[in-house]
């Protein structure tokens, strides 16, 4: 009886923690435990691997007289899963001496089932990235996950089908009959998955030339994508606010590998990546019933919710009044800070959130208020209620207000036609982009978009023409702005006259910024 050590690892909040896990045996009754803060589903490992050895042509452990010692280290940080299943099974052949390999440079995860076969988990990605700047060389996960963690280049990702594959590939002993396929008993290393072929793999389910009509909510998606300024669609139910939210991360700019393999760690941590990188910038639109853990984030263990599911990308909140008060409230610190902090007993973490809010909303519950040719059936109460939802200070930092109107039957009919508008507004969107990165790095700025600019450095980054300056002034008084208000009207014109390729902000820019700065959505 003997000792072993394996490696592995754990998500702890986004980012991956390397796990030593060391195995002792020794002879007395049978026992084993499973000790370093682990979860239920840790714990239930002993039963899935005592399973998958027996059925992979080796001895179980649960027939042997054994007291078997599995220590997770660093015993401080949280267990959780069934990825160290893979990682437990080796360990304990190893030290048992029925099989016989290297784990230096090597690291392995995966959930066993009964029979042997490695099942998918989530995170692989990290676990890549982490296995890659610790020195590793190799790393073995399921084969569903292999493509995700071959984003990382400088490793060898090996994806295992079943238990019997690994020992097939690694036991120096040539134990190999143990139900390995001849074919598996050398596993081959994933190729890297390419830049190029991502990018030809990327398609946008909705985009600007799928929307009849709408000319002024596009101009108003243009100027959103360009400076990453939020914006509020709201007019009647079936006047196409949906299409127009979905159809803005089409003219966001591509995003460069480092944003997908960051924007895609955060799902495959989240538990929720759908394919295996994502190459286009998230659209997240949680229904209104949403909780707000599920928007925020949270648990035990905060995980990344909604919020932090669109960084990088589009959140929509379809409905926006119908969200509970507080969920609407939560999105204070985010759209200012472009983080989100979550604080728990256990712990406190602080999440990425660099999104473009899209809040969709009706006039009223009903939709019908002010429209011609439709009845408002609510109550002026009802009606202030609804309104209420929204307080000044989230107004106060959308940006952007929109009118979205009925479009006529006939545009309705003509069915997608090929003006190329979703990539003529994506090549203005890049090159305003273009303007303001020149001119931060020229000044020495830090931010990255005209919404982002600090206000210190406003008076340096958005240069006011005399003109400019003095109607913002008046209309500021006019209709009593706040400061946050003073400067996003600003930092809008800004962005306005990057698309216009104009060094200063004109009337023109103030005048377009101050037209969609509204203090409610109210139509009367």
């Amino acid at each position: 009886m003997k000792f072993a050590k394996v490696y592995s690892a754990q998500n702890h909040l986004l980012k991956a923690h390397l796990i030593t896990i060391e195995i002792d045996l020794s002879h007395g009754l049978h026992s084993f435990s499973v000790v370093g803060l682990p979860d239920k589903a840790v714990e239930e490992s002993r039963d899935r691997v005592s399973a998958a050895v027996k059925n992979s042509g080796f001895k179980s452990p649960k027939q042997t007289n054994t007291k078997i010692v599995v220590s997770l280290a660093p015993a401080d940080i949280k267990k959780e899963g069934p990825s160290f299943d893979l990682p437990i099974a080796l360990g304990y052949l190893l030290a048992s001496g029925e099989i016989d390999f290297d784990t230096e440079g090597r690291m392995f995860a995966g959930e066993l089932a009964l029979d042997g076969a490695v099942r998918p988990i989530r995170g692989v990605l990290s676990y890549a990235r982490l296995a890659r700047d610790m020195g590793f060389a190799e790393i073995y996960v399921p084969r569903e996950n292999a493509e995700e963690a071959a984003l990382i280049d400088g490793i060898a990702v090996f994806g295992v089908r079943k238990f019997s594959d690994v020992i097939a590939h690694l036991d120096r002993k040539n134990k190999n009959g143990a139900g390995a396929d001849i074919a598996e008993m050398n596993l081959s290393p994933v190729p890297t998955v390419s830049f190029e072929k991502i990018m030809r793999k990327s398609q946008y389910p909705t985009d600007l030339d799928d929307i009849a009509g709408q000319e002024t909510a596009k101009r108003g998606l243009v100027i959103a994508a360009a400076g990453g300024h939020n914006i509020a669609l709201y007019g009647p139910p079936g006047t196409g606010k949906t299409m127009l939210a979905r159809a803005l991360s089409s003219i966001l700019p591509p995003l460069t590998f480092r944003e997908m393999l960051e924007v895609t760690e955060i799902h495959s941590v989240a538990g929720c990546l759908e394919e295996t990188i994502i190459s286009r910038p998230p659209v997240r639109s949680p229904h209104h019933t949403a909780s707000y853990a599920s928007l925020v984030g949270g648990g035990n263990i905060p995980r990344p919710g909604e919020i932090t599911l669109a960084h990088r990308g589009v959140l929509f909140l379809d409905e926006f009044p119908e969200f509970e008060e507080r969920v609407i409230e939560s999105l204070r610190q985010p759209l200012e800070d472009r983080v989100i902090s979550i604080a728990r007993v256990n712990g406190r973490a602080k999440f990425p959130a660099h999104f473009i809010l899209v809040a969709a909303l009706n006039p009223c519950p009903c939709g019908n208020r002010n429209i011609k040719d439709k009845q408002c059936i609510c109550s002026a109460r009802e009606i202030s209620a609804y309104e209420r939802k929204m307080s000044g200070p989230i107004v106060d930092r959308i940006d952007i207000w929109i009118e979205v109107s009925k479009v006529d039957y006939e545009n309705l009919l003509r069915g997608r036609v090929a003006r190329n508008e979703t990539e003529k507004a994506r090549d203005t969107v890049v090159a305003a982009r273009t303007r303001m990165r020149e001119r931060f790095d020229k000044l020495g700025i830090k931010a990255h978009l005209n919404s982002a600019i600090d206000h210190r450095d406003l008076a340096r980054a958005a240069l006011l023409a005399q003109s400019a300056r003095e109607i913002l002034n008046r209309a500021a008084r006019t209709h009593d702005l706040s400061g946050r208000g003073y400067h996003r009207v600003i930092k809008l014109a800004r962005t306005i006259a990057d698309i216009e390729n104009s060094e200063e902000i004109e009337e023109p820019h103030i005048l377009e910024a101050l037209q969609y700065r509204q203090k409610h959505f109210k139509t009367d």
